[in-house]
């Protein structure tokens, strides 16, 4: 949660939330600042869970997408930030999803990210490797070794921000995180 407060609250305008998941951030968000979120998540029984925080929360306006990343239902360029928060290790195609997001974020638009992966020393690497077909099948699809900043800059973003490190609530090779801001690699 400390790092789920250090991103959410930095999201403006409109907003895609992809992987709403349980809906933790629908409390983070600074309704001053954020008109209107829309909610990706493809688990019903999430979605289920998360609509009665929704109505808990004091949150900005949440309209629900029917869909998954990989096919975003919304206009080019109409997303002011979009947010993903513990979500990339869980895209089935992280390149069609990112892509996605791209043709969806207004050219000055922010990708916010919070998100768990590959460690940088050899002997986590080595269990998150050795692991990550046993998690995969445990936690949903959820892969242990993607390199999340290597994913970002890979579908079309230029990291403004990074910072990683481990969080010392969950073991090293589920523990390592990334966060930080990314923006519409301009050269592209």
């Amino acid at each position: 949660m400390k790092l789920r407060q250090a991103v959410v609250p930095n999201c403006v305008g409109q907003v895609l939330e992809v992987g709403s998941g349980s809906g933790l951030n629908f409390s983070l968000y600074d309704k001053d600042q954020v008109d209107k979120v829309w909610a990706l998540e493809p688990s019903f029984g999430m979605r289920r869970r998360a609509m009665k925080l929704e109505r808990m929360a004091d949150a900005p306006s949440i309209e629900w997408l029917d869909s998954t990343c990989e096919q975003l239902p919304l206009a080019d360029e109409s997303v002011d930030t979009i947010l993903l928060t513990y979500t990339l290790c869980s895209i089935g195609k992280c390149d069609v999803a990112l892509g996605q997001m791209l043709r969806v974020l207004k050219p000055r638009g922010r990708l916010l990210f919070c998100e768990h992966g590959l460690a940088p020393d050899r002997g986590t690497r080595r269990l998150q490797r050795l692991m990550n077909p046993l998690w995969r099948k445990l936690a949903g699809g959820c892969h242990l070794t993607r390199q999340i900043d290597a994913l970002i800059e890979g579908g079309g973003f230029e990291i403004q921000t990074l910072e990683r490190a481990y969080t010392k609530q969950l073991p090293r090779f589920v523990g390592y995180c990334y966060w930080g801001a990314a923006t519409k690699d301009q050269a592209l």
